[in-house]
């Protein structure tokens, strides 16, 4: 049986994505809360197999609640979903943990497919995605050496570029980052180029890649 806590910043989408999965006969859904405190809290109160969690949880609460679930036990698996069709993104979630995804836009039967798919240990994923987290292993293959060789380079970082580095792992683009953190986009490009240079490595993909690597 699949007992799933649901996560959504609006009551109203939370609610209604609880309510589909209630409706099927081996999906129980044990609450709905729009936290990352809420579902902390239900989840010391309530036993669940299964958070699914909207990746648009303020202040990256959907990165964060995956990887404090995937560090526990018994474990819990995480669907993260509402995310965009980026792969950096995707793969970020996937090396926190997360068991699988949904992108925006998809239908009821395609939620519920992943879900049962998750629950039975396995993972939906395209063939573009899958490409990817081949290639993204062996990249971090490649790297981890030098990761462990210089743990020092990575804890020079300063806080704001940790939180660029974080950004890029997440698919934003300079532009971007620099609307959401109300700086310049010359000052992002600067941060890019002082974290480059301190984990030297010599691309976005290549500094997102060592994340999994750069403890909190």
């Amino acid at each position: 049986m699949i007992s799933a806590l649901v996560v959504h910043p609006t009551a109203l989408i939370g609610n209604l994505i609880a309510s589909v999965l209630s409706g099927e006969d081996d999906i129980t859904v044990v609450g709905q809360r729009t936290t990352l405190d809420g579902a902390l809290a239900e989840l010391k109160e309530q036993e669940c197999n299964m958070v699914l969690v909207a990746a648009n949880l303020p202040e990256q609460g959907a990165m964060k609640l995956t990887e404090m679930l995937a560090r526990i036990e018994p474990p819990v698996k995480v669907l993260v979903f509402g995310l965009p069709e980026s792969k950096s993104a995707i793969l970020q979630y996937v090396a926190a943990g997360a068991a699988g995804y949904v992108l925006q836009d998809v239908s009821v039967d395609n939620l519920l497919d992943n879900v049962r798919a998750i629950h039975g240990g396995e993972a939906l994923v395209s063939p573009s995605i899958a490409a990817a987290l081949m290639k993204q292993i062996a990249e971090l293959a490649r790297i981890s050496h030098q990761a462990e060789l210089d743990p020092a380079a990575r804890e020079t970082l300063t806080p704001r570029e940790r939180e660029v580095l974080e950004l890029i792992g997440e698919g934003f683009t300079n532009q971007e980052i620099a609307d959401k953190l109300f700086i310049e986009i010359g000052t992002v490009k600067n941060h890019v180029h002082n974290m480059l240079k301190k984990l030297d490595v010599t691309s976005r993909h290549e500094a997102a890649a060592l994340l999994p690597f750069i403890e909190d």
